[in-house]
């Protein structure tokens, strides 16, 4: 039996569409699937170095990985008129001069570099620094003056107010306002090309397999992505899970093709 490698976020829409194919519910006949669990900036450098075969990856990074990597079909998460958030701590004045950022090669970070490219004057100069820091701890960054504001993705990012934070951009907001009729790409799944095109094909039909089940049967998989969550308020991860995961999860289609395209223009 073949081994492939496969490594996605922690973060629950990830683990929503893989939690079936991970417990074994799901599979490639003939094909055995070892697992790795890493935040997104840390599986967009492994993908560089090829270092995965299959491999979730921000989806700013599709065009500079297509040589070597396929965007698979299902697995991919969009938001509609949601997005990574831009916060700073309650009571801060003025424009933040560095924000934390949860990887300078993150979607999160392309929207960001375009939105404060308009130079508006509730957000940080187009100048502002970007401070990379994994995104689990943007929240703490923030909090302890490391950065002046933070750029939030993720569960954490509907938990902004929990964590005493003031919500300056919804870049979902900001990107439905400018492509109204494509959502946001946020991350998608790569796969190595030399894995050739059935098993290419038959991987998108195990994800689209897995997050099937997990629609029909929640309780199969919530004990797994409670397990790798951030946030512990299960209406957090209830509402993460809903705002990215949908039926373009199971097959982005010309519209999540669309989205790629807008996504790579916009760089």
């Amino acid at each position: 039996m073949d081994t492939i490698t496969v490594a996605i976020s922690p973060c629950p829409n990830d683990m929503a569409i893989f939690a079936a194919f991970i417990l074994g519910r799901v599979g490639v006949p003939g094909l055995r699937a070892d697992f790795a669990f890493e935040d997104v900036e840390t599986l967009n450098e492994a993908a560089l170095a090829g270092r995965y075969d299959v491999v979730k990856i921000s989806a700013a990074m599709a065009a500079p990985l297509a040589q070597t990597y396929a965007v698979l079909p299902s697995g991919a998460a969009f938001g509609f008129g949601a997005g990574p958030k831009l916060v700073v701590a309650k009571g801060f004045a003025g424009r933040p001069r560095s924000v934390a950022v949860p990887g300078l090669r993150t979607t999160a970070a392309a929207l960001l570099r375009a939105a404060l490219a308009e130079d508006r004057p509730e957000l940080p100069l187009p100048d502002a620094a970007f401070v990379p820091v994994r995104y689990d701890e943007i929240v703490a960054a923030v909090q302890a003056g490391r950065a002046e504001a933070g750029l939030l993705i993720h569960e954490t990012a509907l938990a902004a107010a929990a964590h005493g934070l003031t919500l300056l951009l919804d870049l979902g907001v900001w990107w439905q306002g400018r492509w109204p009729d494509v959502p946001v790409p946020l991350g998608v799944i790569a796969a190595r090309k030399s894995l050739g095109a059935a098993r290419l094909a038959a991987l998108a039909g195990v994800l689209r397999q897995s997050l099937t089940l997990a629609r029909e049967q929640p309780g199969l998989v919530a004990p797994l992505v409670r397990l790798f969550a951030r946030e512990r308020d299960d209406a957090v991860i209830a509402a993460h899970i809903r705002a990215y995961v949908g039926d373009l999860s199971l097959d982005m289609g010309p519209t999540g093709g669309a989205a790629l395209v807008a996504l790579a223009q916009m760089a």
